[in-house]
């Protein structure tokens, strides 16, 4: 008797890492089960970071989701929660096996609404050559930093979201987490101290960096000998590996302010199932082959993805291919930051970013700004 035919469609972003990786597994799986075909779509970056998953999730059966839309998901139930589904073995060995806080990022109110398939955070990329070149060693400091960038060889991602994820990082560095209180969403000694250094090293960044996301940082190195190191941006494995990009970059882990390597804003994706979906036994299937950590570590990455299982930024042939890239930047995932995922906090990620690139970029009143900020805070934590 002939097996029902099975079509999935999944949402994910685009870019190598997010999109090949997909199609691949999607391609795996359809040649181990004929009678499924995974078609996958793509949006842009700044789609993925800021386009509500509650719309998608009517259209999509499996969506590729960044985890601060973990509290919205858990609020609407507009996705499913995995852990109805999956074992509970293959979900314990997941968290085991986490990069930093990635499987934790999608659990919720006792739910698991996606799998970190794909870690993480902003770490340090140089051109290592035209270091060279230019006689300059690699910062060490976040002093240092500012003495590169005014030697006009910094870029860093400054559009709007990624600069609200390095005031995270410079006030969870200084040993404050961010959106700790109700009150204040930090402390004033902390984010007039964050804000400084901001401030202290955007003045000396190029005009042009105000508009790269990271991989538009990470094209900017390759595709010329204008920037050497870049100190915080989204890690890429992608451009680590050679026949990618024109150059190759290597990844480091990050500078120190007083002597403390940097804390980043922890990022990454995770596979989810759409709570519309016909098809829910299949897509969560799908999800946990995706996830698995054969799969992670080698038809996953081998098609441009970066993985979510520590067993594959933990091997020998991926570290090879890629410079060593995931053992050199896995410290940092594993210091990271969880960012808030309350059901409103996406309303403060997408307001919060634009006033701390302008006062990166041009200055002005701290105190103000450090207000501006509350009042945004407080608006979210209203938002039903």
């Amino acid at each position: 008797m002939q097996r029902e035919s099975i079509q999935l469609k999944g949402i994910t972003w685009d870019h190598s890492r997010g999109f090949t990786s997909a199609v691949a597994t999607g391609q795996r799986y359809h040649e181990l089960n004929p009678n499924v075909e995974i078609v996958w779509e793509k949006r842009s970056l700044q789609a993925f970071a800021d386009e509500p998953i509650g719309e998608l999730a009517k259209r999509y059966d499996l969506l590729i989701i960044d985890h601060p839309w973990t509290g919205f998901a858990a609020r609407t139930k507009v996705i499913s929660p995995l852990d109805d589904y999956l074992p509970k073995e293959f979900l314990e060995d997941q968290a085991e096996n986490s990069v930093g806080k990635s499987h934790e990022s999608y659990a919720y109110d006792g739910h698991q609404w996606a799998l970190a398939i794909d870690a993480a955070t902003p770490v340090a990329a140089s051109c290592t050559d035209l270091l060279r070149s230019r006689d300059r060693q690699l910062p060490e400091s976040w002093e240092d930093l500012v003495a590169l960038a005014k030697a006009g060889l910094v870029a860093i991602p400054g559009i709007p979201q990624d600069t609200l994820m390095s005031f995270y990082m410079v006030c969870c560095t200084l040993g404050e987490d961010v959106a700790s209180s109700k009150e204040v969403f930090v402390t004033r000694e902390v984010g007039l101290t964050a804000l400084d250094r901001l401030r202290d090293l955007g003045q000396h960044i190029a005009e042009e960096s105000y508009n790269f996301n990271p991989i538009k940082v990470y094209e900017a190195m390759t595709l010329s000998d204008r920037y050497a190191y870049s100190p915080f941006a989204y890690g890429y494995t992608n451009y680590s590996r050679n026949g990618y990009a024109l150059k190759t970059l290597k990844f480091h882990d990050m500078v120190s302010i007083n002597g403390q390597k940097l804390i980043t804003t922890l990022g990454g994706t995770g596979i989810a199932a759409s709570s519309h979906t016909a098809h829910i036994d299949v897509a969560t299937d799908y999800a946990r082959f995706v996830a698995d950590p054969l799969t992670q570590r080698t038809l996953f990455f081998d098609n441009g993805g970066q993985p979510g299982h520590r067993a594959a930024w933990e091997d020998e042939y991926t570290n090879i291919v890629t410079d060593q890239f995931f053992v050199d930047t896995l410290p940092a995932l594993d210091r990271a930051f969880l960012r808030p995922r309350y059901h409103g906090h996406m309303f403060f990620q997408d307001n919060a970013g634009a006033p701390i690139r302008e006062f990166m970029m041009k200055g002005g009143n701290p105190n103000t700004l450090l207000e501006q900020l509350d009042k945004l805070y407080h608006k979210s934590l209203e938002l039903k």
